[in-house]
């Protein structure tokens, strides 16, 4: 077994805080643990789920998602650490689903269907993602507004919607029509359409389709 190698200092270089956006992850899989264990994270953080879709991301406490659980306060507390750092891990656990979605899913928001209907469904299931998950994210951008650009989360949707859009349209800038095509997700806009406008999730994509249809009509 290894040593590590000592600092300059003789003690370890403290690192600063991420981002708050960027503890999102880009794609990967979560760190191998024991099925026991992985058994009682996907508890915590559906109990944490179900707390937040109800109550909103305040209402989340260690004692509320242990009982709701079934899991040990203590477990729940040595697991993740605060209330913070169970709601990142949330967030973190609910974009590799959509990620491992949108990639090798079943089409047509995976691969296999034609890239304008991919487009679309995965216009459709960003909807439900950012509705579902508002609050947090709202919490996330109003904490660090320009944060969420620079983020895996974010490069790796663009990343993504980048590449259907070339393939709708080879000779399009698609970069910025993909920036542009994510611009009506930010949580803050979608915060005010689905809370303070109390538009459904639905009517919220039909909005979409009908925006992108606009100069074909």
């Amino acid at each position: 077994m290894g040593t590590k190698k000592p600092q300059a200092d003789g003690g370890p270089t403290p690192r600063p805080p991420a981002p708050l956006l960027s503890l999102l992850p880009t794609v990967g899989a979560p760190a191998p643990e024991r099925a026991d264990a992985a058994r009682n994270r996907r508890r915590i953080l559906d109990a944490a789920a179900r707390i937040v879709a109800d109550s909103g991301p305040e209402a989340v406490t260690m004692n509320q998602v242990a009982h709701a659980s079934g899991i040990g306060v203590g477990t729940v507390y040595r697991r993740f650490g605060d209330v913070s750092q169970l709601l990142w891990a949330l967030l973190d656990d609910r974009e590799r689903q959509f990620q491992e979605a949108y990639l090798s899913g079943p089409p047509p928001l995976g691969p296999g269907a034609p890239a304008a209907e991919r487009l679309d469904a995965f216009l459709d299931a960003l909807v439900d993602r950012v509705v579902e998950q508002r609050a947090i994210l709202l919490a996330a951008q109003t904490a660090a507004p320009s944060a969420r650009y620079t983020s895996g989360a974010y490069l790796a949707t663009h990343a993504h919607v980048t590449m259907l859009v070339t393939q709708s349209r080879p000779t399009a800038n698609a970069p910025l029509l993909a920036h542009l095509l994510l611009a009506p997700f930010s949580p803050s806009l979608m915060h005010h359409l689905s809370q303070e406008q109390r538009l459904s999730a639905e009517e919220l994509k039909t909005g979409v389709r009908e925006l992108l249809s606009l100069r074909s009509a």
